[in-house]
């Protein structure tokens, strides 16, 4: 069985920190652009921050209402009321943060112990937190994050005047994604049997391939929207129509009501409009194949466009550096993606059954084993 180190108690520590610091980050740009008087930015990204946070509220109380099932009402009430304040998160970081000092600190050498042992219990716990966590740090990645980084970028591409708050939000928003990337990845290794482990370069590998490919995305999108708003906004919505429609075709699964898991489905829809995920754990070869070829395709129609019509913008914007940053990203992300998927990607997926096992607790009871999440979660 995986082990919760302390090394993972320390970075889900600076993952907190991080955290709390990118919320502070947001409304200090927010208000210094509401201060000079550009209220539409402003507005959008609070919208994006408030949009983020309603969702991962959501989620996050219906797991905890799916694990509680059957336990005592009022200290589900008392956790509704934290999520409704949009606290949720903290909720969830206190319980990984106690059950990951005692997995990490307190617990003694299990070697030899099988995965039903009731010293490995805590273990579980622990990784069965710090998961759920992870899978809330993708959406918030996907639906606040990614967004303003494009908003971010989009805005020194237009006026080209830059401050510091503006390069404070850029910086957050990659650190954010690439926590949110790695810390995923790491997490589907842990919560899945029959991985291998997540070495240090294999991390580095897969973080270059998600941030590559999605800023160059995020580069050819602004200046899309630079060019036409309306043709940007007609874009993004039929992206996010086709993947949307291809996550209906996919069945999910990973809600228990039919509101909760459509809400998903639309999320996942938002998504797969910045980056590629496998939403059942199948071989997707030809999926991602189709996927990254069509965004290479609508990446040189963009460029091709400038090009053809030469606006007076690309003057402005420097338009050969953004294009060649673009490519550039393009093609190195491609590469990464090659190599992960050659040498580093798992391709055994866990079956239902893996987590059906009896635990051995103490005084011969058998404590049940629920199936985590992961299994029916986005997967690479």
């Amino acid at each position: 069985m995986v082990k919760f180190t302390k090394q993972n108690f320390f970075f889900l520590v600076g993952g907190m920190i991080i955290y709390v610091v990118d919320i502070g980050v947001d409304f200090w740009v927010a208000s210094r652009y509401f201060c000079q008087g550009q209220y539409s930015w402003s507005i959008l990204i609070l919208c994006f921050r408030g949009l983020s946070s309603i969702i991962t509220q959501i989620f996050s109380y219906e797991w905890f209402k799916n694990d509680w099932e059957g336990t005592d009402t009022g200290k589900l009430k008392l956790v509704f009321l934290v999520h409704l304040f949009h606290c949720g998160i903290f909720i969830r970081y206190w319980f990984a943060l106690k059950y990951g000092c005692q997995a990490a600190f307190k617990q003694t050498s299990s070697r030899g112990t099988s995965e039903t042992d009731p010293s490995n219990f805590i273990q579980k716990q622990t990784i069965d937190a710090v998961t759920d966590i992870n899978m809330l740090r993708v959406f918030k990645a996907f639906l606040e994050t990614t967004p303003q980084l494009f908003l971010q970028i989009y805005i020194l591409m237009e006026h080209g005047k830059t401050h510091f708050y503006q390069y404070a939000a850029i910086m957050m928003s990659f650190c954010g994604i690439s926590l949110s990337m790695v810390d995923y990845q790491i997490s589907l290794r842990k919560s899945l049997p029959d991985k291998d482990e997540f070495h240090l370069f294999s991390k580095f590998v897969y973080l270059f391939y998600k941030l590559l490919t999605i800023t160059s995305w995020i580069l050819s999108i602004s200046l899309i929207t630079l060019l036409n708003v309306r043709i940007s906004v007609i874009l993004l919505i039929f992206l996010w129509i086709c993947g949307f429609i291809w996550t209906l075709k996919q069945n999910t699964t990973f809600c228990k009501s039919k509101k909760m898991e459509y809400l998903y489905r639309t999320v996942v829809g938002i998504i797969l409009f910045f980056s590629f995920f496998n939403i059942k754990g199948r071989r997707t070869k030809f999926c991602i194949s189709i996927y990254y070829a069509t965004h290479t395709v609508v990446t040189l129609g963009i460029l091709f466009v400038y090009m053809f019509w030469k606006p007076s913008i690309i003057k402005e914007i420097c338009f050969t550096i953004v294009s060649i940053l673009t490519l550039s990203s393009l093609v190195l992300g491609i590469i990464f993606l090659v190599v992960y998927y050659s040498h580093f990607h798992p391709t055994t997926y866990c079956t239902p059954q893996a987590y059906s096992d009896e635990m051995d607790g103490g005084a011969g009871q058998k404590v049940r084993v629920k199936s985590g999440r992961f299994q029916n979660f986005l997967m690479q």
